[in-house]
């Protein structure tokens, strides 16, 4: 049984690459690397509660801003608005196909996919739901994040306005604030979120008998 507990709580240091293998830490505290100090793993207080509400409120933000259009355009009296998969289809009818699908799966299907799969492994660990694939879609989760680019889409905007407000009348709509207000709330959350204290939550779970 020793042996099985040790295996099971080896880790490789990132920085470092050294074996080492740790039992356990108290909630609140941090594990660090016995040869470098880096850290390895936290064991945060209210790992599940205080992410998971900051990723209902991503949630419900994130539906908001692709709902309603992010700007409003008034050319010569002609009113253009675009929601965020209307401004990536915009490429598309520039005959540039490729960006418009970089441009979609990066700001709307990937923050998308990442914040309902968190949703979706948080309420399972929280509420003990025993929900099928949350350790796949967890692992999917971790490894399509650095590709999910809601802040670099923001920044774009941002640049297109400032270009845009000398040409034509602009208006910010409901879905640009939603997705202000977005970015800072799953900032917030992904800071939160401890992969390796979720791996150990739905490890539990697994070992439950049913």
């Amino acid at each position: 049984m020793e042996s099985k507990e040790q295996a099971g709580n080896l880790f490789v240091c990132h920085e470092c690459d050294a074996l080492q293998t740790i039992k356990g830490i108290e909630p609140g505290n941090v594990a660090a690397c016995v040869c470098c100090g880096s850290t390895l793993f936290k064991n945060p207080v209210d790992g599940v509660e205080k992410p998971l509400a900051l990723i209902v409120a991503s949630m419900i933000f994130f539906i908001v801003a692709n709902l309603y259009p992010i700007i409003t355009l008034n050319i010569a009296g002609i009113e253009r608005a675009a929601t965020l998969t209307e401004s990536a289809l915009i490429f598309l009818k520039l005959g540039r196909p490729e960006l418009a699908v970089t441009v979609w799966f990066c700001c709307v299907f990937l923050p998308g996919f990442i914040i309902s799969g968190l949703l979706y492994v948080l309420l399972s660990i929280r509420y003990e739901l025993g929900l099928p694939y949350t350790k796949p879609v967890l692992a999917w989760i971790i490894r399509l994040s650095p590709w999910e680019m809601v802040d670099v889409y923001y920044l774009g905007i941002l640049v297109v306005l400032v270009k845009l407000v000398a040409m034509a009348d602009v208006l910010l709509d409901t879905g640009f604030y939603a997705y202000s207000i977005l970015i800072f709330v799953y900032a917030a959350a992904a800071s939160l979120i401890e992969p390796h204290f979720l791996w150990e939550c739905l490890s539990r779970q697994d070992s439950k008998p049913q």
